[in-house]
Formats: structure tokens, sequence, C-alpha cells
């Protein structure tokens, strides 16, 4: 069975996003080479005003992240029954929008019929962090790449649609509308899609700062399902900064 690193997510945030904990480091230090030598009060204020923000960059994201992505119950799959049910699905779907390191952990738990689709799209997801995270997490064999709103995948011929962290990537209410539209064409009448996502809420940007802009709300996740016809049955969260969404059509 695929097995996790017991530090994986957290080296993958940091591998992903290194420039910002390189320039977070060099803040730091020199933070602290400014409390040592200045004298100037204001002077040494400021440097401890960097100082926090930097620390608290390097460190706590990255403690946050250890305790979502390798400490919590999120890649041990506990909440997973529950999101699905109590059902057994063989005809199954998972999304993804350019960087996969999951869907190989979920057939090994679930098996049937998969079908892997990749919504990267080179023109509008342009951000370094998803390019570096293709080449440390390529498609896996048998991924078929399509737009978020057209999916090689015929009328009513899935039993489930995962979204796992990845539906976010899709940056506007109308590019999320349309995936969730295409996932409720692809469900078979009794079928539901799981979205797992961190919301913009309070918690996470205590956990992330303004990285939590990159984040979208409760509500407009909300206002993209009903749009496309689909309703809410199930709400939990995995830590207070993950949030598992489980919808059927209305």
């Amino acid at each position: 069975m695929n097995k996790r690193g017991k530090w994986q997510g957290m080296f993958t945030i940091a591998r992903l996003n290194w420039p910002f904990y390189l320039v977070a480091a060099f803040v730091f230090i020199a933070a602290v080479g400014g409390l040592v030598v200045v004298s100037s009060p204001m002077l040494h204020w400021l440097c401890a005003l960097a100082l926090a923000g930097a620390g608290y960059f390097l460190f706590g994201s990255l403690a946050v992240s250890f305790w979502i992505y390798d400490h919590s119950d999120l890649y041990r799959w506990g909440w997973l029954p529950r999101a699905l049910g109590g059902n057994q699905f063989r005809r199954l779907i998972f999304c993804h929008s350019g960087f996969d390191e999951t869907s190989q952990a979920l057939r090994e738990r679930l098996t049937g019929e998969w079908v892997v689709l990749d919504h990267f799209n080179r023109e509008q997801m342009t951000e370094p962090s998803i390019r570096r995270a293709r080449v440390l997490y390529p498609p896996t064999p048998g991924t078929l790449p399509c737009s978020a709103s057209k999916w090689p995948v015929e009328d009513h011929s899935a039993e489930i649609v995962f979204g796992l962290l990845a539906i976010h990537e899709l940056r506007s209410e109308a590019e999320r509308t349309a995936w969730f539209r295409e996932a409720a064409r692809c469900l078979d009448q009794a079928g539901r899609v799981v979205l797992v996502e961190h919301p913009r809420d309070v918690a996470n940007f205590v956990a992330f700062g303004p990285g939590f802009l990159h984040f979208h709300s409760p509500a407009s996740w909300r206002r993209c399902w009903e749009g496309a016809g689909l309703r809410k049955v199930d709400e939990f969260r995995i830590t207070p900064c993950v949030r598992v969404f489980v919808l059927i059509a209305s």
C-alpha cells in the first residue's frame, strides 16, 4: 500500500513554496541582527515586528502544515466512511488541478472503475508552486487532461466524484459552477460529490495569514454547487482548517 512519509505534507509545502520561505528566513536573520545592533527605539520596534512576522511564517505555517497534512486524519482516511455514507461505490471519478498526490491512495482503499481527470490549465494556472507540484507529482498513468467545464465522461456513468484540495484552483465562481455542473451530469441518480477544501474563514486566516485569501468562502462554494443543481447532505471538519462537503442532486 502507498504509504506517506511522516513529514511528507510539511516538506511538500516547503518545497512548493521555497522562495517565500527563503525570503522569510532572510528577513528573520536580518531582524535578529537588527535587534542586536540598532539603538533607535523605532528601528528596534520594526525589527521586532519583522522578526515576529517572519518567525510566524517560517515556523507557524510549517507547524500548521504538519498538523493538517501529516498528523491529522486527512490522509489517514478515517473520515472517508462518513463521506461515503456507508456505500460501496464502484464507479469513481477523481479530479485534480495539476497536483495529484492522493488518487493512488484512494484507489488502494476503494476498488472499482476509476477515472482520474486533470483540470490543469497552463494559461490560467500560472503560479510557480503549481508548476513545481507538477514536477514533484506528475499525473499518474491513465490520467485524462480536460477542462473543468467539459469532461470526457459519459452521462450518469459514475457513482461518486472526488475533489480533494484541488477545486479552489478554479479561481472564478463561473468555473467552479461549471465543474459542479459536469460532476452532476456524470453522476447516476444515487451518486454524490465529495468536496474537501480549506474554506476562507477565521481558522485558515490564523493558520495561513493572508494566504487564506487563496481559498473561497463557504457562501461562494454554496452558490456554485446550488447553481449546478446540487445540494449539501453533510458537512464536517477534518481539523478546524479543512471541511468536507457531501453533495447530491437536488
